[in-house]
């Protein structure tokens, strides 16, 4: 992977499910400067590199990856999005091995990409040589393999990033916080455009008794600061920063409330079903969601939340304060959430990730 493993808890599932059907995976990632210590139980790897983006920074990225596979025993290779599939695929060539893609998004249609025609159609042209080679593969959400399927003619299973169910009763937050405590809105995630940060923060003007916490970094993460500075929102507006992963399923059973309002910018935001909504369900937090259809789709068929049609500041927050102040709609949705908790959960999803990984075995 790409990143540095730390917060990555789609892999971590990943690897431990692997590990318990017999294989010995091995995580591969990189290290940052604020990287944190990570321990697992299976092996990691993380490469330190010279460039941080931009072209070099894939090219010596995959160089580096494809010299530490060449060197490594393996029975099965991974790629985890198109990033890091160039070098996989070299390696599973001349090895000899396997390969299997794991797309996390609908890559080449990133925000990030939209209006880069030059660098889009680079990716664009690595998709199409490679993807249509892999021997499996499997994605988010059934938009996003239907979508692949039609381009490349490749069978994409949906293995969405579900949490692991916990065994906890839900217990409602509010019996833990004293009169006057204000509400919590938790957006949890990269701090990245496209992600409706910007529009939470500044709806954030229009809410009384309640605060909105951040817990993530990403590229936007100084201007984003600058904003709430300029908003006079710092009492309002928390950056609690990037969190190990049971720090962050401690701060998130503790919300009332959590947001995933991903902006409709391109087919990948488009069909977005985010890891942070799972984790709000599995937490029993009631979520507002961007109008898009995979997560609509979620919220709609077990009715834990609302939807919010528009991102304009005053209409967001009056979405916010109709959830947060809503004892009745607020009794339904918990009760509704720890339906979906159930069924929305790792256990369930792991059997189709048996089904891909036990060809290999």
């Amino acid at each position: 992977m790409i990143n540095d493993l730390v917060t990555d808890n789609r892999l971590h599932k990943v690897c431990i499910s692997l590990r318990s059907m017999g294989f010995q995976p091995i995580l591969i990632g990189r290290i940052l400067p604020d990287s944190q210590p990570i321990e697992r139980i299976y092996p990691t790897h993380r490469m330190k590199l010279i460039f941080s983006k931009g072209p070099l920074f894939y090219i010596e990225y995959n160089f580096h990856l494809l010299l530490f596979l060449l060197q490594t025993e393996v029975d099965v290779l991974v790629a985890n999005d198109l990033d890091t599939l160039p070098a996989n695929y070299l390696a599973s060539r001349i090895k000899g091995k396997p390969l299997v893609y794991d797309s996390h998004e609908y890559f080449t249609e990133v925000p990030e990409l939209i209006g880069r025609p030059m660098v889009r159609s680079i990716w664009t042209w690595l998709e199409k040589q490679l993807v249509p080679k892999v021997d499996a593969a499997y994605t988010v959400c059934d938009s996003i393999a239907n979508v692949y399927h039609d381009l490349y003619h490749v069978d994409f299973k949906v293995v969405r990033n579900l949490p692991v169910c916990s065994e906890l009763e839900f217990i409602s937050s509010e019996i833990y916080k004293p009169d006057g405590t204000p509400k919590i809105i938790l957006y949890q995630g990269a701090l990245n455009m496209g992600r409706g940060i910007e529009s939470a923060i500044r709806a954030m003007q229009f809410v009384e008794g309640a605060e909105l916490w951040l817990a993530g970094d990403g590229d936007l993460t100084v201007q984003l600061k600058h904003l709430v500075g300029e908003l006079q929102l710092v009492q309002k507006v928390k950056f609690l920063g990037r969190l190990p992963i049971d720090r962050l399923i401690e701060i998130t059973s503790q919300a009332d409330l959590g947001l995933s309002l991903e902006e409709d910018l391109g087919l990948n935001y488009r069909f977005a079903l985010p890891n942070k909504l799972f984790d709000y369900i599995q937490a029993g937090v009631p979520v507002l969601v961007s109008d898009l259809p995979e997560m609509r789709h979620i919220v709609e068929h077990y009715q834990i939340g609302a939807i919010a049609q528009s991102h304009q500041p005053k209409e967001l927050a009056q979405k916010m304060l109709s959830i947060l102040f809503d004892a009745d709609k607020n009794a339904l949705w918990k009760e509704n959430l720890k339906l979906a908790a159930k069924e929305l959960c790792w256990e369930k999803e792991e059997s189709i990730l048996r089904e891909i990984y036990t060809p290999f075995l």
